[in-house]
C-alpha cells in the first residue's frame, strides 16, 4: 500500500512524542534512498549539502531550487522529510508565509525557519520580527500536519549568549513552533539547559562534527532528535576530492581502493 504524505506527517509527529532519534541529512535523491535503506525513520534536508550538488555556496540557493529538491527527495522515500528552509527565503513575515506554503506542497513532514539575517555584522533578526516570522510560518502551515521548527542561529553565528538563545527559543515556542533548535550548543550543560527551558516541546540537536556525544548520551539529556547538517555531504566530498586530487597532482589512482563497492550500490538501488 503506497505511503501517503499524510502518513509521513503522522509518523513524524509520533517520532517526536518520546525517545530520541537520529534524523540524518541526505544531499540528493540517492543519498536519501540509501539512508532509508539503512533503516532511519526520518530524514532532514541540508541547505549546504544540497547547494554543493548544484555548484553553489550555502545560503546561495533560491526558493525554486529548494522546492524542486524537496519535491524530489519526498517523492523518492517512504519516510518523513524535514526541510532545512533557511530563513524562509524572505525577510517580511508575509513573504515567509508565501514561501512556507510552497514548501508544504512539496510533501515535507516538517520545516525549520531560522533567524539568521545573512549579515555577519548583524546576524540575527530583531526578536520581534523573528517572532512574527515564526507566527507567519505557523499560519501558512495551517492544518497540513507539518511540524514547524523554530531555529535560533545565535551561537552558530558567533553570538555566544545562551540566555539570549533560550529567550528566543521560548518566544518561538509561544509563536507556534513545535520543535526548537539552537545549532552550536554542544556541552551537556548547554544542551540540558535548552531542553529544560523549552520543555515539554522537543529539541533538535546538531552534531555536525566529531563528538564524544552518542545517541544514548543525548537521549539522557532529554533531546528528542539529532541532525547532522552538512556532515554526510562533507564526508562524500572528502572521498571524491582526495581521489581527484591524487589523479590531478600525482597521476595515480590508489584511492579508488577505498571506494564503496558498485555491486552493493546496485543492490541497494535495484
Amino acid at each position: 500500500m503506497p505511503v501517503t504524505t499524510a502518513d509521513k506527517r503522522a509518523a513524524f509527529k509520533t517520532l517526536h512524542e518520546s525517545g530520541c532519534f537520529i534524523i540524518p541529512n541526505p544531499f540528493d535523491v540517492g543519498s536519501a534512498r540509501a539512508l532509508q535503506h539503512l533503516g532511519f525513520k526520518a530524514l532532514a534536508s541540508t541547505s549546504a549539502g544540497f547547494a554543493w550538488t548544484i555548484a553553489k555556496a550555502d545560503n546561495r540557493v533560491t526558493v525554486d531550487d529548494v522546492c524542486h529538491h524537496l519535491t524530489a527527495i519526498c517523492a523518492a522515500v517512504d519516510i518523513p522529510v524535514n526541510a532545512d528552509y533557511e530563513d524562509g527565503f524572505a525577510v517580511e513575515p508575509e513573504k515567509v508565509a508565501v514561501n512556507v506554503a510552497r514548501a508544504v506542497e512539496t510533501g515535507v513532514a516538517g520545516l525549520s525557519i531560522e533567524d539568521f539575517t545573512g549579515d555577519a555584522a548583524n546576524p540575527l533578526f530583531e526578536q520581534a520580527l523573528a517572532v512574527e516570522r515564526i507566527k507567519a510560518a505557523r499560519k501558512a502551515i495551517g492544518s497540513s500536519g507539518v511540524l514547524l521548527t523554530g531555529r535560533c542561529e545565535a551561537i552558530l553565528r558567533g553570538v555566544k549568549d545562551l540566555g539570549l538563545v533560550i529567550e528566543r527559543l521560548r518566544a518561538y515556542a509561544d509563536a507556534g513552533a513545535d520543535v526548537l533548535y539552537a545549532p552550536g550548543i554542544s556541552t551537556s550543560e548547554e544542551i540540558a539547559a535548552v531542553v529544560k527551558a523549552v520543555a515539554p516541546k522537543p529539541v533538535n540537536l546538531l552534531i555536525g562534527g566529531a563528538s564524544d556525544l552518542s545517541l544514548q548520551k543525548v537521549a539522557e539529556l532529554g533531546v528528542r532528535r539529532i541532525s547532522v547538517g552538512g556532515a554526510l555531504a562533507r564526508m562524500a566530498w572528502a572521498g571524491f576530492m582526495k581521489a581527484s586530487k591524487e589523479m590531478a597532482e600525482q597521476g595515480t589512482f590508489t584511492e579508488f581502493a577505498n571506494g564503496y563497492p558498485g555491486g552493493e550500490l546496485n543492490k541497494m538501488f535495484k
